[in-house]
């Protein structure tokens, strides 16, 4: 049958993975080959994180296939321009590589298999978008409907998970770049690139009778604990398929011994399904990159002031929480998802910043950074998306942050100066008095700065904002 290349792009994984079965059904050999695309290595700078991660996870999958009697091609260029030149030397009769659904990612395939047999088999989601649609075929835009849709389809077992092959026949004389290089930015003791690091997480989340998984309901929004998976990265980068998390979840579900563990289970799931959907809007809608879903949101009139993102930017806000989520996610490139909300409804609502601007800023900073998520998260939050929160939902950072982080634990971790404040005013410092202020070594104006605004009068100029539209 000749050679196929399996061309890796956000599957960096050997089990469950339909696009390399593919490639192997048609080939005797088989070239995996990742492209160092200059569209995204002339920004690495913009997002080093990510760009370490993912480069991480590339020596762990050359590992992988190195046990396998394989080995990972690297190649620098224009796609087209590397594809064409291993095709022609290789007689290969065919490209197989996992659908993605970015405005850059379907142009550049639409170019490519005008001239060259690109095949897309799989998907960085569970399906492909345009299998859950309304009966005439349109796409969902409110997330309920589309949720009870999904459920509607046969969902696969465990024993449906493709298992990853135990050898990968790859010509010898090919020649490769050396792997890219991992920097120092990537906080690894965080986030250990690879497959089998995905799978350690997914196992741990959901396996066993005392799961975190059972409990995530009710843990999701405590940011003082973790309660969540932490596998977006793994996700973002296919070091873990969609369908193994979605499997996981619903055998949790069906073996959980009470209501409370299948509610978690089935609540996690359904976090699974809000990445699905984003996707499902993305493909279907890719003008949401560039503005507001709704149009009549589009003709807001922001502030944007420079320096009010910048204190949101450095986490020097003066409000506790939006702090500390944003310090995290300059330490880490994480932030815990409630945390995720909080500050991005401060920006949005408090500062009265265009979305775009804190859209683009997460996208720098995060390990997990995903357009079709990003875009969908802000636009939720902004109230100018599909199914958005309604723009009179404005989060009180201080009451938030009483409720979700309530002895303050979050805050300590991530705003030091207020390590040592009492509970009762760690989410309202500026209420201490200055003999406090002093014996906990935290002078308000000094060691912390003032609240930057007055929420309440903020939040009557956003709702005064977004009724004018």
């Amino acid at each position: 049958m000749g050679s196929t290349i399996w061309w890796i792009r956000r599957d960096l994984r050997l089990a469950d993975n339909q696009t390399l079965a593919a490639a192997m059904l048609h080939g005797d050999e088989i070239i995996p080959v990742f492209i160092l695309d200059p569209f995204f290595t002339q920004n690495r700078g913009a997002h080093l994180r990510r760009s370490d991660f993912l480069h991480a996870g590339l020596q762990y999958l050359n590992s992988s296939l190195a046990r396998s009697g394989s080995r990972l091609i690297i190649r620098r260029g224009k796609p087209v321009d590397v594809l064409s030149q291993l095709t022609s030397e290789y007689s290969v009769g065919g490209i197989y590589a996992e659908a993605d659904f970015s405005s850059y990612a379907r142009q550049r395939d639409n170019s490519i298999a005008q001239s060259l047999p690109l095949k897309l088999v799989g998907s960085a989601g569970f399906s492909h978008p345009s299998e859950v649609v309304k009966a005439d075929g349109s796409p969902y835009t409110v997330f309920t409907p589309f949720m009870k849709a999904w459920h509607s389809r046969h969902l696969p077992s465990r024993t449906d998970l493709l298992q990853a092959p135990g050898h990968i026949a790859t010509p010898g004389d090919i020649a490769s770049e050396a792997l890219p290089h991992v920097g120092c930015v990537l906080d690894a003791s965080q986030f250990h690139a690879g497959e089998a690091e995905a799978t350690r997480r997914l196992e741990a989340f959901t396996g066993g009778i005392d799961a975190p998984l059972f409990a995530y309901q009710d843990q999701r929004d405590r940011m003082d604990r973790g309660g969540t998976s932490a596998l977006s990265p793994y996700l973002r980068f296919g070091m873990l398929s969609a369908r193994q998390a979605m499997v996981a979840a619903r055998e949790a579900a069906q073996l959980s011994a009470n209501q409370t563990g299948e509610d978690g289970a089935e609540t996690w799931l359904n976090e699974l399904i809000w990445r699905e959907f984003y996707i499902s809007i993305l493909y279907h809608f890719p003008e949401v990159t560039r503005h507001s879903f709704r149009p009549e949101m589009r003709g807001i009139r922001w502030r944007n002031d420079p320096a009010e993102f910048n204190a949101w930017r450095n986490g020097t806000t003066g409000f506790p929480v939006v702090d500390a989520g944003m310090r995290q996610l300059a330490a880490t490139g994480w932030m815990h998802n409630r945390a995720r909300m909080i500050t991005a409804s401060f920006l949005v609502k408090d500062l009265l910043v265009d979305w775009r601007w804190g859209e683009a800023y997460f996208m720098r900073q995060l390990v997990d950074g995903d357009p079709a998520a990003n875009n969908g998260g802000w636009q939720w939050t902004a109230g100018t998306g599909t199914d958005a929160a309604p723009y009179f939902r404005i989060f009180n950072p201080v009451l938030q942050g009483q409720k979700f982080d309530p002895q303050g634990s979050y805050i300590r971790k991530w705003v030091p100066e207020l390590s040592r404040v009492p509970d009762e005013h760690i989410h309202q410092p500026w209420r201490m008095p200055e003999l406090l202020q002093a014996n906990t070594g935290c002078r308000l104006g000094k060691d912390y700065p003032f609240p930057m605004l007055d929420h309440q009068a903020r939040r009557q100029m956003a709702l005064e904002m977004y009724k004018i539209v």
